[in-house]
């Protein structure tokens, strides 16, 4: 890239950072400004005038806005799932974690939400659930990728299956609640990503756990 474009992008990234609304986190500055990058690189191949500096500005116009527009949506739903699920964080029911500018963690502790050795979704943590569901049917442009985790107790086939059959009772309720099946993903990992020690009973607990992933797809 020549020193002229890239004297010309850096106002464009600061620009449409600056004028990014930025959530609890900020995210939505740097996916715009992550935008912007990735616009500007697609720009510099796809221009059919053969202007490839022209082809670079307005890829990166273009990268911005919708990197910002996504941080941002992603903002906004962080924010509802933060105050619908208060009383959860408070009681660890729910973590709540944002791993990328367009991604949402929610991170379901085995304790409140399965019996041990149960793919049966506790009917106490129902409401809970519900919240979820609620703020999952108002945002409509994000995709779930449910991903069940279990401690090493057990043969490995076995924890496989059951993480995937907890994956699957949360996507049908889920889906019960009013999300469409079309953006519901499962995963299952077994006794592959333990997050802690499985020598303690502390350890095997917090390995045990339903992780939804939240990704915005853009708004529709």
């Amino acid at each position: 890239m020549s020193k002229k474009i890239a004297a010309l992008l850096l106002p464009v990234i600061v620009l449409t950072g600056c004028a990014t609304t930025q959530g609890e986190n900020g995210k939505a500055t740097y996916g715009a400004i992550g935008g912007a990058l990735v616009g500007a690189l697609l720009g510099s191949q796809m221009d059919n005038d053969g202007n490839r500096d022209t082809g670079i500005i307005v890829g990166a116009l273009a990268g911005a806005a919708a990197g910002g527009a996504i941080g941002n949506y992603m903002d906004q739903q962080e924010a509802a799932m933060r105050a619908q699920l208060e009383d959860e964080r408070r009681r660890n029911a729910i973590e709540i974690q944002r791993i990328k500018d367009d991604t949402l963690k929610l991170v379901l502790n085995d304790d409140v939400s399965f019996d041990f050795n149960s793919a049966k979704i506790k009917p106490s943590f129902h409401s809970s659930l519900d919240k979820v569901n609620h703020v999952l049917s108002q945002y409509s442009s994000s995709n779930i990728t449910i991903v069940g985790h279990t401690d090493s107790k057990g043969s490995q086939s076995y924890n496989q299956t059951l993480s995937e059959q907890r994956a699957q009772a949360v996507r049908a309720y889920l889906s019960s609640g009013g999300v469409t099946t079309t953006r519901l993903n499962i995963q299952g990992e077994g006794e592959l990503q333990p997050r802690a020690s499985n020598e303690t009973s502390e350890g095997r607990s917090r390995n045990r756990r339903v992780e939804l992933l939240v990704q915005g797809i853009g708004q529709s």
